[in-house]
């Protein structure tokens, strides 16, 4: 798929480490010109460092996802640098270094703070790109949900299942809003994936034992990387992917 996305524009939000990394450097790696956002504004440097290095077109900014209006002039900014933004990859959530804590010591800031990040910045994002993509007639809409959002969390954390199962509602909700117009809305749910600070503490939390374990269950016999998850949302964005949405792709190994 070698310069499947030139002239192309594409927001990659969550993009300091791990998946958004992986998947802003995969797409400008085809050709898109790429805009990530994080607010680890050190770690965005060198994806847009790694980006420009690899011979792709990377502009980062530092955006807080759970900002509106951040978000609002972030998606004006990439459309008016090449007339429209064509493809957005919502990845941006996690669980912000929360434990799983018994249900009646979880604090509604706590709660919130969750849905904030990966609930509502998706929608907001979405919201945003939908004028200009409905005006070409074109787009594609990509959510990082996670295998959490079709079961349960291994963390244990009660709003994290909840806001990725929430996430996985949206997509399908608007692909049929949205589908008229050309544009598709698809969700990856990732299995585990050792890709951040947090998933190296809960890897870690399992200790020898439980780490067997887990990776005994999966079908494959091996965690994931970044890089499965990239090439998922690169099929997802490509007009290959053209008379797919409101689905849920899980690429997880095999559960």
């Amino acid at each position: 798929m070698n310069g499947e996305f030139a002239g192309r524009t594409a927001i990659v939000t969550g993009a300091a480490h791990g998946f958004g990394r992986a998947i802003a450097l995969a797409l400008a790696g085809q050709g898109a010109a790429v805009w990530a956002c994080d607010v680890i504004a050190e770690e965005l440097q060198e994806t847009e460092r790694l980006c420009s290095a690899a011979g792709g077109a990377c502009t980062a900014r530092t955006v807080d996802v759970r900002d509106r209006v951040a978000v609002t002039a972030f998606v004006a900014d990439a459309g008016s640098a090449s007339g429209r933004v064509d493809i957005l990859v919502n990845n941006a959530g996690g669980v912000l270094g929360q434990v799983g804590r018994p249900l009646e010591e979880v604090s509604p800031e706590a709660w919130k703070s969750i849905f904030e990040v990966n609930v509502d910045a998706a929608f907001h994002f979405a919201q945003a790109v939908a004028p200009g993509m409905k005006a070409a007639r074109w787009g594609r809409i990509v959510n990082i949900s996670s295998g959490a959002g079709l079961g349960i969390s291994l963390t244990g954390i009660q709003a994290y299942t909840s806001a990725k199962a929430a996430q996985i509602g949206l997509t399908r909700q608007l692909a049929h809003e949205l589908g008229p117009w050309g544009i598709t809305v698809n969700s990856i749910a990732p299995g585990f994936v050792r890709s951040n600070p947090d998933t190296e503490r809960q890897w870690a939390a399992y200790g020898e034992e439980g780490q067997r374990e887990l990776v005994e269950r999966i079908a494959l016999r091996r965690l994931g990387r970044p890089d499965d998850i990239a090439y998922g949302v690169l099929f997802f964005a490509s007009e290959r992917a053209g008379w797919i949405t409101g689905q849920v792709l899980s690429i997880d190994g095999g559960r």
